[in-house]
């Protein structure tokens, strides 16, 4: 199955009185697997050269070079692509290494998942790995069950909030107010699931609702950028885990970027030259 979409990204900031820029980081393009890239474009209300590099991840970045002064700076992506879906992840069985918690890695995937598997944000009261832990009680704990009563737990325990304000809860923060963001989710089942030894790595994307076609929303955090997490099964490969929606199958996920923390691929960043009090907001 293949679907065809149009999607335009829109991030507009407002200043007191014109201020310069520096140079800023977009990250929307879908790199290689599942998505054709038909179009793509770059603008910007002043003056834009755009430079295009790969980081280690092998995410498309965009760095943008911008000119001139101005009150407000407007940057837009529009994104014209076609979408592969995948079958059910049921088609690549896990390794009996896998079955079980705690899931056992060879030589070899250690030394290429030990990046992903290192805990990044601090735990300074215990609460999040203690939150992990109380999952896994029990002499034998199945792993597919295990991964779907955490996600399950975020999806009908925890309030959904919407935010544009730049950047990621803490992990335990999120697990306090239970209510956070879909990154704000995925980066707490994350953080949980690397304190129980599973290697985890953050994704940065969007997530395909029909139900946009008419004019409606289905799915929550559809129409906007979108976050969740893959985990690395041994047999199975990296599977996506969406705690937002408590989906699993790949084909309303559009992969953009992935990394070892959020921070890594936040959607545009940069710098701009002024005092703190220009600062007025901005609209995605």
């Amino acid at each position: 199955m293949t679907v065809i979409y149009d999607l335009e990204h829109t991030t507009t900031y407002y200043y007191r009185q014109p201020v310069a820029f520096g140079e800023h980081r977009a990250i929307f393009l879908p790199s290689a697997g599942r998505e054709r890239i038909l179009s793509y474009s770059v603008e910007a209300n002043v003056a834009v050269k755009v430079r295009w590099k790969m980081d280690t991840l092998s995410n498309n970045v965009a760095l943008l070079e911008l000119s001139g002064s101005a009150k407000k700076l407007r940057i837009a992506y529009r994104l014209k692509a076609e979408h592969f879906g995948i079958p059910e992840i049921a088609a690549f069985p896990l390794d009996a290494r896998a079955k079980t918690v705690s899931v056992q890695y060879t030589p070899d995937e250690w030394i290429d998942l030990m990046m992903f598997m290192r805990p990044h944000a601090e735990d300074p009261d215990g609460s999040v790995a203690a939150w992990a832990k109380h999952f896994v009680a029990g002499e034998q704990v199945d792993t597919l069950d295990l991964l779907d009563r955490i996600m399950d737990s975020i999806w009908n325990t925890f309030t959904y909030q919407s935010r544009e304000a730049e950047g990621t809860q803490p992990p335990g923060e999120t697990l306090r107010f239970r209510a956070g963001t879909c990154r704000d989710y995925a980066w707490l089942m994350i953080e949980a699931l690397r304190r129980l030894g599973f290697a985890c790595r953050f994704v940065s994307g969007y997530l395909y609702d029909a139900a946009l076609d008419g004019g409606e929303v289905g799915m929550t955090g559809s129409g906007a950028t979108h976050a969740w997490l893959q985990v690395y099964l041994p047999g199975a490969g990296w599977r996506a885990y969406d705690p937002t929606n408590r989906i699993t199958t790949g084909f309303d996920l559009v992969r953009v970027a992935i990394a070892r923390h959020p921070g890594q691929v936040i959607p545009l960043s940069g710098s701009w030259l002024g005092d703190v009090q220009d600062y007025l907001g901005l609209d995605v």
